[in-house]
């Protein structure tokens, strides 16, 4: 665990995390709560779910960091009474002191944030239930060393950038994280190289360019015919 570890706040006044080993922020500096909402939330799940009368979701996310993503996703599902199994894959899990630390109590239901902070140690060993819709469970193992028989409808690319952790975007990474995905299924992160589309897309996914969110133009999702 790394205990350098600074909160610092972004343009949108919600708090990030910097990590002085990794020499970057764990979200955009331009809005950590934006960005979550837009990229993840917003171009990942409800793009996902849009015109599904779908009542369980699975989503997989490389990064689990602060666990803001899974915020969203859990007090959306729960307000719309979606099952929702979530799984982060995270190889320097992060102390529960230093997520209640982040201030993300404000950005969900009290219900939801104490169900969180109270089940993330036992999620960091096994699938842990949080209400009656949302399960969670934090593979505390590097991206490579992941393995799951389940696979999964939404994958939430959320690694740090490729300039301060390339190997987290070479085609081998890529490879193995999509290989979890459902036909069907959204893949959604927040940056978008020729790299990464021509890696994607030589998977066999449909590669298309979003909106990206505040501080980038774009951003990429791809989708598994």
């Amino acid at each position: 665990m790394n205990n350098n570890l600074t909160i610092v706040p972004t343009a949108d006044g919600s708090n990030t995390i910097y990590n002085p080993q990794v020499g970057e922020n764990y979200h955009s500096k331009h809005g950590a709560l934006q960005e979550s909402k837009h990229v993840f939330l917003d171009s990942g799940l409800k793009y996902f779910l849009e015109g599904k009368d779908a009542k369980e979701v699975s989503v997989l996310e490389v990064g689990f960091g602060t666990g803001l993503n899974f915020l969203l996703t859990a007090n959306y599902c729960t307000a719309n009474q979606i099952t929702l199994n979530y799984t982060g894959i995270e190889a320097y899990p992060l102390s529960t002191e230093m997520i209640v630390q982040t201030g993300y109590d404000q950005y969900v239901p009290t219900e939801i944030w104490q169900s969180f902070t109270g089940a993330y140690p036992s999620a960091l060993t096994h699938k842990t239930e949080l209400n009656s819709f949302c399960h969670l469970h934090v593979a505390h193992c590097k991206l490579l060393d992941f393995q799951s028989a389940q696979k999964y409808d939404v994958i939430y690319f959320d690694a740090f950038a490729a300039i301060h952790q390339p190997e987290m975007w070479d085609d081998t990474a890529i490879a193995h994280t999509l290989q979890f995905l459902k036909p069907g299924g959204v893949f959604v992160t927040y940056a978008i190289t020729g790299n990464l589309k021509r890696s994607i897309k030589a998977l066999g996914l449909k590669v298309e360019k979003a909106k990206g969110a505040p501080g980038k133009r774009e951003m990429l999702r791809a989708s598994r015919p």
